[in-house]
């Protein structure tokens, strides 16, 4: 029996096929662009109480979602925990280790974004807890939910690429002026940079593909006039598996590289631009209205399968993209609930893609070659 069933049969709530409640702390960026429209769109999910300080906020909040109510703290939210199934926390980072603890030990269920603490040992000690409570916690990796992501897996386990030799992948924008605020800070209580931003999504994915890493080399940049925090990052990863991963994360890029090259034994796969579904939920649309055609990408932006030739003097086959399925993460979430089974991405998951960051800014700290588990 699942936790959540347990906690329904003791408080004699006999609708065991009623929405599930969700209180979603936090409607900055992650919250509203993200979280809040996800989990609208997931039948079984019902987004119940949003927490957020601003007046500006909690009005945009009721607008988006008329039969939403909203508190001004979190602790106003965990203080209904009997009247909720799950708690979601889209604050800023330094606030996701102790908003989780608390739902934790309120006996929620908890999504929290990426990523799930500034370093592993939290990770591990979060994930240590909602195991002894026996309920979920999971971590918002979105990304592996990204169309050319789910493409590149689905060449890779079909055999398409052969042994996988070399994996790049990046997150490349142009951004010369900082926008400030807490993910530009140098303060390391925020956890801030491009490293804890991007490189968590390019540790996640890399990890997802080819597993735990062995060790890790960065080279790690403060750029731009008045920034505070990493704005241009490089990690190169030894996979216990002998695959290598090149990740760039980089807000100073004035010409983008291809999001994916993959090179294989038998052929390799280059994929440029990005996932349309972040854009496409900025712009206020959504997975429920727009069905089949969500996350959906044209041919011109289809990647290339090819050995010895190369896209650009018209080498290789074009593949299509698989559309992207930011939708599929709560509906897994949903279903973990329901069922008691593993969440979409688990919190020892967040802690190895952890232990990846803070060997790169070791390594960028000190210059060297960082051995996973062997090095403080």
């Amino acid at each position: 029996m699942s936790a959540l069933s347990e906690k329904r049969e003791k408080s004699g709530d006999p609708a065991q096929d009623r929405p599930l409640r969700v209180g979603l702390l936090g409607y900055g960026l992650a919250g509203s662009v993200f979280h809040a429209p996800l989990i609208a769109a997931t039948g079984g999910l019902r987004l119940d109480v949003v927490s957020t300080a601003s007046p500006e906020r909690q009005a945009q909040a009721r607008a988006e979602h008329p039969q939403v109510r909203t508190a001004e703290t979190a602790e106003a939210v965990l203080d209904r925990a009997a009247d909720l199934d799950l708690i979601v926390v889209a604050t800023p980072n330094k606030t996701h280790v102790p908003l989780a603890t608390a739902a934790l030990e309120a006996g929620l269920p908890v999504v929290v974004d990426k990523p799930l603490a500034a370093t592993a040992a939290e990770a591990e000690k979060l994930a240590a807890l909602a195991e002894d409570r026996g309920l979920l916690l999971s971590v918002f990796q979105n990304r592996r939910w990204d169309n050319d992501f789910r493409t590149v897996r689905g060449l890779i386990e079909e055999g398409a690429l052969g042994d996988v030799q070399r994996f790049e992948s990046r997150f490349e924008r142009w951004r010369p002026q900082p926008k400030g605020g807490w993910r530009e800070s140098g303060d390391p209580a925020e956890i801030g940079g491009l490293l804890y931003d991007l490189g968590s999504h390019l540790a996640d994915q890399a990890l997802t593909l080819f597993g735990p890493v062995v060790s890790v080399y960065a080279e790690s940049d403060v750029r731009r006039p008045g920034a505070e925090a990493d704005d241009d990052t490089f990690l190169a990863l030894t996979h216990a598996s002998g695959v290598r991963s090149h990740l760039w994360m980089s807000a100073t890029a004035a010409l983008l590289g291809p999001r994916f090259r993959v090179l294989g034994s038998r052929a390799g796969f280059v994929k440029h631009g990005l996932d349309p579904q972040e854009a496409a939920l900025r712009e206020g649309r959504r997975p429920g209205t727009e069905g089949s055609a969500w996350g959906v990408e044209p041919e011109s932006h289809w990647g290339h399968l090819g050995a010895g030739t190369s896209p650009q003097t018209g080498g290789g086959e074009r593949v299509p993209t698989l559309p992207g399925d930011y939708p599929a993460y709560y509906a897994a979430v949903e279903a973990a609930l329901r069922t008691g089974g593993r969440p979409p991405v688990s919190a020892r998951e967040a802690a190895a893609a952890l232990r990846v960051l803070e060997a790169a800014k070791l390594s960028a700290a000190e210059g060297r070659t960082v051995r996973i588990g062997t090095d403080g």
